[in-house]
């Protein structure tokens, strides 16, 4: 019954070619923006989790538990740094310390972020020229390519930074030579970024505390992972708080990044309506052509049933087609609208917030579907109380 239903359906819909098209395009378009908003709601969240393991280090230590990223100087660096090397459950550990700083002989306003990491260890960034291995410069300076593009600056670059201290600070001039050309993580497109070691950083304001804003920590896989690496530190350094990339992705998902999921949810919700509203209101105007037709296959034997499902059928074939349309043309769109979301300023280069996920596909099968079903309510209830002879009377009178 149900394929006889699919080909009534679809004799339906060629006799009105006019009709079909406007169905299919207007489900296209409006399937693409749905199927767009699924991707919103989840892309920024995925590609943040992307490039938090694309840094090679799973689990993250910070000296307060409302920060994630950075928090509070974590003191004694060193020490803490000795005790968790002995961990088996952990492969590396590398400090991060933040600090900010002008070059000499540059416009002003072109502030320079600094990181100060031990570089013996494993680094969070990825080398695209140069090389640290063997390089003899006393304090060598990995720079990124925004930096080197803006002040024209090469491997062997001799560099003089100024720290942007806070009060009682005292900045001093620090010599430094461009070692190398990196891409860092997290890193926005227009970004001055440079990186060296701690004492570096600290010698900009004056500081030789032994200090560091964060702990980068790689867990050994054949020792637990990163959950058992996490439970390392909080064990031999109880006043960290160890965080694994999960749990970060976790947290973001339901604080920082729930404003993409409430907005693509209220989009969502607005375009489902509007394809609704199309479909119903194009599957009423045929049924309400075409009642003397219906009364008349009634008259001839075609049960209630049957002709219901033709209606949900015609209803499921104009969104089928033109919801299949929509992935490829979403698809396209998204591009576009990535393209846009990412030129923002502070955006990270390698940000990305539309996402092509199996899950979003699924998603928008479902709702589509629903949809289907939901439109053809109301034509199917005008198809169920059709009153057989008083329509085939009317329409021999008229």
């Amino acid at each position: 019954m149900i394929g006889r239903a699919i080909a009534f359906a679809w004799l339906r819909v060629r006799r009105e070619p006019g009709r079909l098209a406007l169905g299919v395009i207007g489900v296209t378009a409006i399937g693409a923006l749905l199927f767009d908003m699924l991707l919103l709601s989840n892309g920024l969240l995925v590609s943040f989790r992307e490039r938090l393991d694309r840094s090679g280090f799973d689990v993250r230590a910070v000296a307060s538990e409302s920060a994630v990223i950075a928090g509070p100087p974590i003191e004694d660096a060193s020490r803490k740094l000795a005790a968790l090397r002995g961990e088996p459950s952990i492969a590396a550990v590398q400090r991060v310390r933040l600090g900010s700083a002008d070059i000499a002989g540059t416009p002003p306003g072109r502030h320079v972020t600094v990181a100060g990491v031990d570089l013996a260890a494993p680094v969070p960034w990825t080398i695209l020229e140069g090389g640290m291995a063997s390089s003899n410069i006393p304090e060598p300076l990995i720079i990124n390519r925004n930096l080197s593009r803006v002040l024209h600056l090469t491997i062997g670059s001799p560099v003089v930074l100024n720290g942007r201290c806070g009060s009682g600070s005292r900045p001093l001039p620090v010599d430094a030579t461009v070692a190398a050309i990196a891409e860092f993580e997290n890193d926005a497109s227009d970004a001055l970024t440079a990186a060296s070691s701690s004492s570096l950083v600290g010698a900009l304001c004056g500081e030789r505390a032994d200090e560091a804003d964060m702990l980068l920590i790689q867990s050994n896989p054949a020792r637990g992972g990163p959950n058992a690496a996490a439970a390392a530190v909080r064990t031999r350094l109880p006043g960290l708080h160890a965080l694994t990339n999960d749990q970060i992705v976790d947290r973001f998902s339901r604080v920082e990044f729930s404003y993409f999921r409430q907005l693509s949810s209220v989009l969502t919700a607005v375009t489902l309506f509007f394809g609704l509203l199309l479909i119903a209101v194009l599957l009423t105007v045929s049924v309400n052509q075409q009642l003397g037709e219906i009364a008349a296959l009634r008259a001839l034997g075609f049960s209630r049933a049957r002709v219901m499902a033709g209606v949900l059928c015609e209803s499921a074939l104009l969104i089928g087609i033109g919801g299949i349309a929509a992935i490829p043309v979403g698809g396209l769109l998204s591009l576009w609208l990535d393209a846009i979301l990412r030129s923002l300023p502070g955006i990270p280069a390698d940000a990305r917030f539309f996402v092509f996920t199996t899950h979003a596909v699924l998603v928008h099968a479902a709702l589509l579907g629903a949809g289907a079903v939901l439109a053809a309510v109301y034509p199917m209830r005008l198809v169920a109380a059709l009153p057989i002879a008083t329509t085939l009377r009317r329409e021999v009178v008229s």
